[in-house]
């Protein structure tokens, strides 16, 4: 059997490289037999992907300790609840578990634009069909996770015991289907530039297929914050550790790139800034695997070294650089149609945002990175510790704390002094008072202090907008305001729901506080 699927391996890395070519091909020479040819590609690599994920939860559940894989990470005495979870393991496991979920999204992109974006979608398949052409070339000539042992043991090695916690099952699904699922927005991202077709129709397509990488990439960094509060005896629930970084590299990129997306939407603005968003967030999640599988920088997470790191490292100089060389080609045609008014104005406020989540990123990204840097240039690795990321991430997260609360309450375009006045007084009073309960309290501390107070003026300003909505609603339509709330926030879900998502945020902070 594993003989078969050792060559099922093989047979998907040729068909995904055979999608490449046809549906690119069938983009440039508008050949629609190419075209449905790839398309129906993506459905052979998923039903094939399934079975070989099929047969290693087989070996895993039947205690084949043949398997290499399967011997590393399971014993006869591991509960079968962490049994299953070992098929993410190890490294060869997760990388077929990616693969898996690339080819079903992949196939979920092709069912749901049947009848649509039909200009795009060859290009979007071929950049897909990149993804999957690599992890299963890693899997076919690096680390098969089908791979047999020459004398079988009578049991496996079992799993690490500081794997054996809930959050396994949690916190790498979760954190894979949000890296995934960014692969969705940059394929239609680097689709559109293929295409030169320009507008914000890609944008549009993958708004939901966003929101859910970024729900996922949230609640992944969650459970493994729990975890690691639980687990590793850190006596918290963040350690700054590289791995962790990783995952929260891409998250800010990803947040930014949800937020300044409306911009392009509402004024036809930031397309080259949009791009280059998407693209760095792909790259950092390419990264993000790169830092776990290469062991190059210490981490209790990392896999330990490996010969896949350069490997990663190349695909992702690949991706790094052909992205920037489209994006160069097609810049003449991203000239934004409007400018900005006012830097009071919302649109200002959302570039605020944007400036201070990449900063913070970049942040994270040099202090990840300079171990590396460090030992290259001196010879000996500098190790930047917790220290270092709060007192540089501290103040911008309190400046982006802020932001939460002022952007949704300045207009489009300019906002004029009324409108500061009628939408600011409240709030800032809010915080104020707040402040000085807190100093009254005991409290003396800056950051506390501004955290505790930033959260309530951010806070009210939530409350005030659903408050105002409703009565408006319920005014219009003579219902109570209860009902006008439900029906505002169904009506507009994309901005009350941001609402809801920025009082989880005041929660974080309230909590990290």
């Amino acid at each position: 059997m594993y003989s078969i699927a050792e060559a099922l391996l093989v047979f998907g890395f040729v068909l995904a490289g055979y999608g490449i070519w046809s549906a690119w091909a069938g983009g440039r020479w508008q050949q629609d037999g190419l075209i449905r040819s790839a398309e129906r590609s993506s459905v052979i690599l998923f039903v094939l992907t399934t079975a070989l994920v099929g047969i290693l939860i087989t070996a895993f559940v039947t205690r084949d300790f043949s398997v290499e894989y399967v011997a590393s990470y399971s014993s006869r005495t591991l509960p079968m609840f962490y049994t299953i979870s070992a098929l993410w393991a190890g490294q060869s496991g997760s990388l077929l578990f990616w693969a898996w979920l690339l080819t079903l999204f992949t196939v979920l992109l092709v069912w749901q634009n049947r009848a649509k974006n039909r200009e795009l979608m060859p290009w979007v398949l071929g950049t897909m069909m990149v993804s999957i052409f690599f992890f299963f070339g890693l899997m076919v000539y690096a680390t098969s996770p089908f791979a047999l042992l020459p004398s079988p043991p009578a049991d496996g090695n079992g799993l690490n015991p500081m794997l054996q916690n809930p959050g396994m099952v949690m916190h790498p699904p979760t954190l894979y289907l949000g890296y995934v699922g960014f692969a969705v927005p940059f394929a239609f991202a680097i689709g559109a530039l293929l295409a030169n077709k320009l507008d914000a129709s890609w944008i549009r397509t993958t708004r939901r297929w966003t929101v859910m990488a970024w729900l996922f990439l949230t609640i992944g960094n969650l459970f493994g914050a729990k975890w690691a509060y639980v687990e590793l005896g850190w006596g918290g629930y963040w350690a700054w550790d590289p791995v962790e970084n990783a995952s929260f590299m891409p998250w800010l990129t990803g947040t930014a790139f949800l937020h300044s997306v409306m911009i392009q939407e509402k004024r036809g603005m930031l397309k080259i800034w949009n791009l280059v968003l998407i693209i760095l967030t792909f790259a950092l999640t390419i990264f993000g695997t790169f830092i776990t599988r290469s062991g190059i920088i210490s981490s209790v997470h990392s896999f330990g070294l490996s010969n896949l790191g350069p490997v990663f490292l190349l695909f992702l100089a690949v991706v790094i650089v052909s992205s920037l060389y489209l994006l160069w080609l097609r810049a003449p045609a991203l000239k934004s149609e409007n400018h900005l008014d006012s830097v009071i104005s919302r649109e200002s406020s959302f570039l605020f945002n944007n400036l201070i989540l990449v900063g913070m990123a970049f942040a994270v990204f040099w202090g990840t990175i300079f171990p590396i840097i460090s030992e290259a240039v001196r010879g000996v690795k500098i190790t930047v510790g917790p220290p270092f990321f709060n007192q540089v991430n501290i103040p911008i997260g309190l400046m982006l704390l802020a932001l939460t609360g002022i952007c949704p309450l300045i207009a489009w375009r300019r906002a004029s002094g009324k409108n500061l006045r009628r939408n600011f007084i409240t709030p800032l009073a809010a915080g104020l008072v707040t402040a000085i309960v807190l100093f009254l309290a005991g409290i003396r501390s800056l950051y506390p202090l501004m955290s505790f107070s930033l959260s309530a003026f951010v806070f009210v300003t939530i409350v005030l907008e659903f408050y105002r909505g409703a009565v408006a609603r319920a005014r219009i339509a003579g219902r109570n305001i209860l009902n006008a709330l439900w029906d505002l926030t169904m009506r507009n879900k994309r901005r009350y729901g941001g609402y809801i998502v920025h009082l989880g945020v005041i929660m974080i902070f309230v909590g990290i506080t």
